[in-house]
């Protein structure tokens, strides 16, 4: 009975993230994000990496993609060719068309607000707070993967180094999914605790998202071998449905965590 109760304990947790997904129809919500994700997000970093760059004629957005997600011949040089050269985003380099993209995604952040206010069963946001808290935590979320990016470009290193650079790379994403509920969830709280937890949570999530998209891209890339450049945009946005059902996920299980631990904190009070 004892060894029952503690497995019923155990997963306890991943039943009540499961039911509060499927509460909020998580797999709806997260492939209309998917689209958001893919018309914004990408379109940014191509922009982004293209700038860094100096738009130069022998860089591809692709080696980030390469680099990101390790990728091998023949995978690298099909990626690197869907993408061609950073030259060609030079006209794109404008006000207009930077700003374009980035009003582009106060939707899709407007998106995440209010699936994590159904996962946290909180209330939504008048209309003005909305944009101005959606806005806020769409920049957090460029200069994340931003900082995030130019650690995991830091170079080639030993492993000692490489390691280094995985923890000091994991605290941005901690801090980020710590701010995400404080930024997009009315009455949250400010209980540093719960919120480190919470952000600890999704940290690892995370984690373990790039760690399936790492091994199912170039099996995806594979099978769409015929498609050319069309395929590596339907792995790509294969990718987005992956990353943008993980949020889902992330917000329901935050919203689980905090609540758990506001029952633990009274029971300990």
């Amino acid at each position: 009975m004892n060894k029952q109760l503690k497995q019923w304990r155990l997963a306890a947790p991943f039943v009540a993230v499961v039911e509060r997904f499927v509460e909020i129809d998580g797999a709806t919500q997260g492939g209309v994000m998917s689209i958001q994700f893919f018309t914004t997000v990408i379109p940014l970093i191509i922009i982004g990496f293209a700038h860094f760059s100096g738009f130069a004629a022998h860089a591809s957005v692709g080696d980030l993609f390469i680099h990101t997600l390790g990728l091998q011949p023949p995978f690298d040089d099909r990626v690197r060719d869907a993408f061609g050269d950073s030259s060609g985003i030079k006209s794109v380099w404008t006000f207009f068309g930077v700003a374009t993209f980035l009003v582009w995604g106060i939707p899709m952040s407007i998106n995440v607000a209010s699936i994590f206010g159904q996962a946290w069963r909180r209330p939504p946001f008048g209309t003005a707070e909305k944009l101005t808290r959606g806005a806020v935590w769409f920049l957090l979320f460029l200069e994340t993967m931003s900082v995030h990016g130019r650690i995991g470009f830091a170079g080639q290193h030993g492993a000692g180094v490489r390691a280094m650079l995985l923890v000091v790379g994991f605290v941005p994403v901690w801090i980020f999914w710590a701010l995400t509920p404080v930024l997009l969830v009315r009455d949250v709280g400010r209980g540093w605790r719960t919120l480190l937890l919470v952000g600890l949570a999704g940290a690892l999530i995370d984690g373990v998202l790039f760690a399936v998209i790492r091994v199912g891209f170039p099996i995806l890339l594979e099978g769409w071998t015929g498609f050319g450049p069309i395929g590596v945009a339907m792995t790509l946005m294969t990718w987005c449905g992956v990353l943008a059902t993980g949020w889902v996920v992330i917000a329901c299980t935050g919203a689980i965590v905090s609540e758990r631990h506001a029952v633990t904190a009274r029971k300990s009070g």
